[in-house]
C-alpha cells in the first residue's frame, strides 16, 4: 500500500474576518474544513482561494446560505472525520461530542477555546476562533497531517 499523506487545513469561527496571516499558514493545504459561524459567503470565496472549502453551520450562520451543512463526514488517509460547530451538543466538550459522533476526529468550534486531545482514541479538535478577538483568546487556525493513516494536529497562532 502506499504511503498516502494529507493536508488539511482546520478553521472555525471566523466570524466575518479572515486574517491576511490565514493565507500564508493555510497555504499548501488540500482542503480547508471551516467549523462554523462563517459570517457571510464572502469569507468562504476568500478561503477557496486557498485550497476547496467544506463548511457546516454555526450557531450565528443565517440558514439561508446554501454553502453551509449541518455537519460534514468524510474519511481521507483511511481517517474518518466529521466536522459539526459543536452547539448542537449545548456546550460542546470531548466526551459531549463523543457521545454522539464515533468519528476517528471530531473537528468543532464554538467555544473558541483551542484543543488537541484524545479520548478514548479519538482525536478532538478544536482549531480555536481565527475570526475577531473575543474573551481575551488567541486567533487560531490548525493544521492536520494525516499519514499512513495517523492523524496529527497542530494550532498556529495568526493574530
Amino acid at each position: 500500500m502506499p504511503n498516502s499523506s494529507h493536508l488539511i487545513g482546520l478553521i472555525s469561527d471566523t466570524h466575518g474576518l479572515i486574517r491576511p496571516a490565514v493565507h500564508e499558514v493555510l497555504k499548501g493545504v488540500e482542503i480547508i474544513l471551516h467549523a462554523g459561524d462563517v459570517g457571510g459567503s464572502e469569507i468562504l470565496d476568500e478561503l477557496r482561494l486557498i485550497a476547496p472549502v467544506r463548511a457546516v453551520f454555526g450557531n450565528t450562520d443565517p440558514p439561508a446560505m446554501p454553502q453551509l451543512s449541518e455537519s460534514i463526514d468524510v474519511e481521507m488517509g483511511g481517517v474518518r472525520i466529521h466536522v459539526s460547530h459543536g452547539h448542537e451538543v449545548g456546550s460542546p466538550t470531548p466526551e459531549r461530542l463523543a457521545a454522539r459522533y464515533d468519528s476517528d476526529v471530531v473537528i468543532y468550534g464554538h467555544t473558541h477555546r483551542q484543543l488537541v486531545t484524545r479520548v478514548n482514541g479519538q482525536l478532538f479538535v478544536n482549531p480555536g476562533a481565527a475570526g475577531p478577538r473575543r474573551f481575551k483568546l488567541p486567533a487560531s487556525v490548525g493544521i492536520m497531517t494525516i499519514a499512513d493513516g495517523k492523524p496529527e494536529v497542530s494550532i498556529v497562532d495568526i493574530a
